[in-house]
């Protein structure tokens, strides 16, 4: 059967062909062919003209022979500019050649019309879906039933079914930390155990729950956890796989999806970035929206409005942009539980740090590392922790060690944080000492003032983001700071800048980030948290969050005065800063000589050239068993690794 319709195409194929080889036998000619070669030598027998192409046919005598040799061909086509004055050209061509009236070519007008163009054009038509029907017969896209199986294909969703039931699975013992979202996701869980117990009762548990946070926080993990734990089917879907080019086909997903959930009730069904398919529908009353998602959000609403409180399934959706997610979709009855899943906290980061480094062979046991690496790391989520622990493994077995030790975790978060050094970046020696100073503005204010956090490592090795030098700090886990702490976070961040412009007279273009920083701080302060006596206790949303262009919500004269608090703002910390280190310059020298000849200096290097912070000490209490192998690695010139910068507070030197 396939060899008879392989044969069927091969002959249409080759019809085609050969009709296209008829009508266009012979090929196009130039004028200068058609009269010297043709003409000259008597060899035309008509002529006619097609004046809807302008295109000309020329018929040869039989046996013509023309370009040299005796040709087949009957029949020319040559493309003419002004097809109307066709006939005038080539009697004056005649004439010129001296040709008698009564051997002067006869010409003729072929008109098409209307008609035939139609019945030719419906012709191609028709082969061409004949064509495409038997090519969908090869390929098994017609069914018996004459409808096309390969769309019903594509109408049904695509899902991942996880077999609950197996042990295999992501249990809550495997999730590190998230002790609030697991305490309420256990909820969904017991109600898929004994759902009874909760209908006996008249309760009515959330059809859906939306789990919300930062990307890598655990947000897939946990819904993954949740269905091996109810040991109930878990139907997995990416919010992407539903919009489709070809209209109706989201929609068609969805009804699918929740058909399938229904058929293994109780279930799970976790749709993964549902930003892709929830979005908020447009406003624009003049019809051209996107109504392809529209559509298929229409259709999740009424899915999941449509389900009962016997249905056991249960929605479960993640996403970073809820602000953008349409409000039908958040309301009571379907997404209406939000669970907040917030980057991990000091304890949080532990236990994480403890689940990965279960599969890694180390030197101590896990726990001597994980508080420390906790430590080091504030603001980092799940997936950033996992990265850690995956680059100081990459790094032991790329330096040859048998085991991984406190200096291939330090290597990680250097390199997670700042880049690895860029060894084949080489700095002149007049910038090395641009670069150490202003590293040590940045380190010197940070030592000096009272709400700036411990510097932990300088260091003014070029590295492969472009930064010729930074600062890490240990930052605290912190939600809420006075107008003081800003400030003089401000000021350390500033202290790059003046400390170049205090020694050389001059400034550079390192400072680019640390302005950026200090800009968007003093903005804050006065457009945000109410900072600035002259603006007063006023908050406005940053640009950024306000979306589309619209209406500003304050006055031109506010917003100058807004600028120009903020500029008073920046003046008054550079200010205070460089008084700062003019009273202090002896210390700004020698650190930065000792920058010069180290490359790199510690907490410890700090203290002992500069003494003790004069407002206390700022280095947390770490485990005495970092602190005797950091001492024990002195002579080696290893140094302590940082966290994650906050939000002023390094000071990284670009290009």
């Amino acid at each position: 059967m396939y060899r008879d319709r392989l044969r069927t195409l091969f002959i249409i194929a080759l019809i085609m062909s050969l009709l296209n080889s008829i009508n266009t036998s012979g090929g196009n000619i130039s004028w200068n062919d058609f009269v010297n070669e043709m003409l000259v030598k008597g060899e035309v027998s008509r002529v006619q003209v097609v004046p809807e192409s302008d295109i000309v046919e020329i018929y040869l005598h039989p046996g013509a022979v023309i370009f040299g040799r005796p040709r087949l061909a009957l029949m020319y086509r040559m493309q003419v500019a002004n097809i109307d004055k066709f006939e005038e050209k080539l009697r004056a061509a005649e004439e010129e050649l001296n040709i008698d009236v009564k051997d002067r070519i006869p010409v003729s007008y072929k008109r098409t019309g209307f008609f035939g163009k139609t019945i030719y054009a419906l012709g191609m038509a028709a082969v061409g879906v004949a064509i495409l029907w038997y090519i969908f017969r090869l390929a098994g896209m017609v069914g018996r039933d004459g409808g096309f199986s390969a769309f019903n294909q594509l109408k049904m969703a695509k899902f991942t079914i996880v077999d609950g039931k197996s042990s295999k699975g992501v249990s809550f013992k495997d999730v590190a930390g998230l002790h609030e979202a697991k305490m309420e996701v256990k909820e969904f869980v017991d109600y898929l155990k004994s759902p009874e117990r909760y209908l006996q009762l008249g309760a009515k548990v959330p059809k859906g729950a939306l789990l919300l946070g930062p990307p890598g926080c655990g947000k897939t993990l946990l819904a993954k956890a949740v269905a091996t734990e109810a040991q109930v089917p878990f139907l997995a879907m990416a919010g992407s796989e539903f919009v489709e080019v070809i209209g109706g086909l989201g929609a068609a997903r969805v009804r699918s999806l929740f058909k399938e959930a229904r058929a293994r009730a109780p279930c799970i069904v976790y749709i993964d970035e549902i930003d892709a398919v929830g979005k908020k529908r447009s406003t624009n009353m003049s019809g051209f929206s996107n109504t392809e998602e529209e559509q298929t959000l229409n259709q999740l609403l009424v899915e999941m409005d449509g389900m009962g409180t016997t249905d056991h399934v249960i929605v479960l959706a993640s996403t970073n942009r809820a602000d953008i997610l349409d409000n039908a979709l958040m309301r009571p009855g379907r997404l209406d539980r939000h669970i907040f899943i917030d980057l991990p906290t000091l304890q949080e980061r532990k236990e994480i740090f403890e689940q990965h480094l279960k599969i890694l062979k180390l030197t101590q046991p896990a726990d001597f590392y994980s508080l420390r690496l906790a430590e080091l790391t504030p603001g980092f989520s799940g997936a950033d922790i996992a990265n850690i622990c995956n680059e100081a493994a990459l790094h032991a077995a790329r330096e040859g060690f048998k085991s991984i030790d406190t200096f291939n975790f330090e290597y990680a978060v250097e390199r997670v944080i700042a880049g690895s050094v860029k060894k084949s970046k080489i700095l002149s020696k007049e910038e090395r000492r641009v670069v150490a100073f202003h590293e040590s503005g940045h380190a010197l204010v940070g030592w000096l003032l009272e709400h700036t956090e411990a510097v932990l490592k300088v260091s003014i090795a070029p590295r492969t983001n472009a930064a010729l030098g930074f600062a890490q700090i240990l930052p605290r886990d912190q939600f809420l700071f006075t107008k003081e702490q800003l400030f003089e976070r401000m000021c350390m961040a500033l202290g790059g800048r003046a400390a170049e412009a205090l020694t050389f007279n001059r400034v550079t273009t390192g400072a680019q980030d640390d302005l950026r920083k200090v800009t968007r701080v003093a903005y804050s302060m006065v457009k945000q948290y109410g900072m600035c006596d002259g603006v007063g206790q006023v908050s406005f949303p940053e640009t950024e969050e306000q979306g589309a262009v619209g209406r500003r919500p304050f006055s031109q004269g506010l917003q100058q005065q807004m600028d120009h608090e903020a500029k008073l703002l920046i003046a008054r910390a550079y200010r205070h800063t460089e008084k700062l280190l003019q009273d202090n310059r002896d210390k700004l020298t020698q650190l930065a000589h000792a920058l010069l000849e180290r490359e790199v200096v510690n907490y410890d290097d700090i203290e002992a050239l500069l003494g003790p912070p004069p407002h206390g000490p700022k280095k947390k209490i770490l485990p005495q068993s970092w602190v005797e192998a950091e001492r024990d690695k002195q002579d080696t010139g290893d140094t302590e690794t940082s966290p994650q910068p906050s939000l002023v507070s390094t000071g990284t030197i670009h290009h």
